[in-house]
Formats: C-alpha cells, structure tokens, sequence
C-alpha cells in the first residue's frame, strides 16, 4: 500500500503584488517661489545684497528662500515682491503658473483617479 505525503516548497514564491500607480510628486510651493524670486531678481541684473537690503532681510535668508531651504512668512514673501517690483498677488500668479506648468510636464500628470482634481480644475458648487 502506498503512502501519500503532502510536499510543500522550502521556500514559497512571493505573490506578485501589482504596483499602484505612482502620481507624480509635486513640487513643493517653496521651491518654485523661491525659484521665481530668483528669476526676477535676476531679471533685474540684481545681487542677493542689493534686493535683500530693500526687504529688510540678511542677503543668506534671501539665498535660502531662493533655493527653496526656507519657507518664508507672508509678510515677508510681501516684501520681497515689492523689493522686486511687483505685488503679491502677482507674484503668486508666477508661481501658481509655473507649479501648473511643472505638473504639466511631469509624467502621467493628466491622469487621475475619479474624483480627484488636478492644478488649474475649475470647481463649481450648485445649490
């Protein structure tokens, strides 16, 4: 009579778990503000110093906004906009367009998930 044994692998194969569809990183409001503070500083053909010193703040705090280290106040985002020529509606305007213009260009940026919504959505509420 034959003896029946169950045989089990030493070493079971991983199930393969499907990866969930990575969504593009944003960039981070800091860095683009502080990359757009840069380009008009530069614009202006000024250094950290000059613009710094119409802000009212030392020219390696400048630096560290524009490399985005630094996460400024309102208030001083607002001085730095008027120490730059321009007002702080407007330069939030640059930054929302260059945010949306980076998200434009990232991969998969036009794909999402129902009911998510993307940079630039236009969101209505019905009564």
């Amino acid at each position: 009579m034959a003896e029946r044994a169950n045989v089990y692998p030493l070493r079971r194969e991983a199930q393969r778990k499907p990866k969930p569809e990575q969504r593009p990183q944003e960039p981070l409001w800091r860095e683009v503000l502080g990359r757009r503070l840069r380009a008009l500083r530069q614009e202006q053909q000024e250094t950290l110093s000059e613009t710094a010193a119409r802000a009212g703040i030392s020219p390696q705090y400048l630096s560290e906004i524009e490399r985005g280290r630094k996460e400024p106040s309102s208030e001083m985002i607002a001085a730095l906009a008027g120490a730059l020529g321009t007002t702080l509606i407007g330069l939030t305007e640059q930054v929302a367009t260059d945010l949306r213009r980076q998200m434009a260009l990232a991969p998969h940026a036009s794909r999402t998930r129902a009911g998510r919504t993307r940079p630039g959505d236009v969101l209505a509420l019905a009564a």
